[in-house]
């Protein structure tokens, strides 16, 4: 099954409208938020790596918002314990019966801020919720809702005290980006209070018009030549002499997802490979363990994708043709 025209050129400007309002609130930050919603309409998670004070909250509010959801945000640090994330039962005296109360993991945004400061056993409590959109407690299973998108944040400084996200679970994560400090241009709108960080932003669409974009790049059609360039990328990854460990096969599902998604956000019924270049180190980047000899030399696993995407052959126009 492929897309229409008229469905690319729905989802195109319905997706330059979410990322429109969204940058009324989150300034110069237009590719970023592009990546966020990439990342939710392929049903996927994103791990942002970034200083304090940068926008991540006023990001996942602004997205709830703009599809019409609900937002979380849970301050992860050590004594945080998995019902503290998934919800728990407790027993009414009144009734006889245990009651279910959700945990903030039941949203549409859920911002899980510094992620690696809780312990590994409150971290895994995401995963099931991050890879099945369900949490399953006392044996019941219980569905967070669509759409769901895990907004997660690390800090790059200051790792005293903090655990290390498991290989297993950075895979769980569609995308790795980061906001960065905003330009001078747009410190100043903010400065001068020409942008309003904390005002209400008008919904653009509802969730289930959500699931019928998601439904949409499901089906944007991606050449066999475009896949077996996604899997050249990706064994390259794995051969690199640099890497200990390359990317998985989930890691290129995310890959194609991803690149589905940004083609059709860009106008385009078709995969080609810039779109596949242009997602490749957000994709990919973290999924990959460097050989700890490279990292002393200063090697990134970002380096290490630049390299491979000037290696690894795309197919050309005529072959797509």
């Amino acid at each position: 099954m492929t897309i229409t025209t008229e469905q690319s050129d729905w989802f195109s400007a319905t997706f330059t409208m979410m990322v429109d309002n969204v940058e009324q609130v989150v300034l110069g930050k237009r590719h970023v938020i592009e990546l966020a919603f990439t990342a939710m309409v392929s049903e996927g998670h994103l791990l942002l790596e970034d200083y304090p004070g940068t926008g991540k909250t006023s990001l996942a509010r602004a997205m709830s918002q703009t599809v019409q959801g609900v937002s979380t945000r849970i301050q992860f640090t050590p004594d945080l314990l998995p019902g503290d994330v998934t919800g728990i039962t407790v027993y009414d005296q009144k009734t006889g019966e245990f009651e279910f109360h959700s945990g903030p993991i039941f949203a549409n945004v859920v911002l899980a801020d510094e992620i690696n400061r809780a312990s590994p056993k409150t971290q895994s409590a995401l995963l099931e919720a991050m890879e099945e959109g369900n949490v399953t407690i006392d044996g019941v299973t219980r569905s967070t809702g669509v759409p769901f998108l895990v907004i997660a944040t690390q800090n790059p400084i200051e790792q005293a005290g903090t655990y290390r996200l498991p290989e297993a679970q950075l895979d769980r994560f569609m995308m790795k980006a980061s906001l960065g400090y905003p330009d001078l241009a747009s410190t100043i709108r903010i400065l001068e209070g020409t942008a309003d960080v904390r005002h209400e932003l008008a919904p653009v669409i509802t969730p289930q018009a959500l699931v019928s974009m998601s439904d949409i790049a499901r089906s944007v059609f991606v050449n066999p030549l475009v896949y077996d360039y996604i899997g050249r990328l990706v064994e390259a990854t794995r051969d690199a002499r640099q890497v200990r460990m390359g990317v998985s096969v989930r890691g290129a599902r995310a890959l194609t997802k991803a690149a589905k998604t940004w083609a059709v956000a860009h106008g385009r019924t078709f995969v080609t490979p810039d779109d596949v270049k242009a997602l490749a180190d957000q994709v990919l980047a973290h999924r990959m363990v460097l050989d700890p000899e490279a990292e002393f030399d200063g090697v990134t696993a970002s380096a290490v994708i630049g390299q491979i995407l000037l290696d690894v052959v795309p197919p050309s126009r005529s072959d797509l043709a």
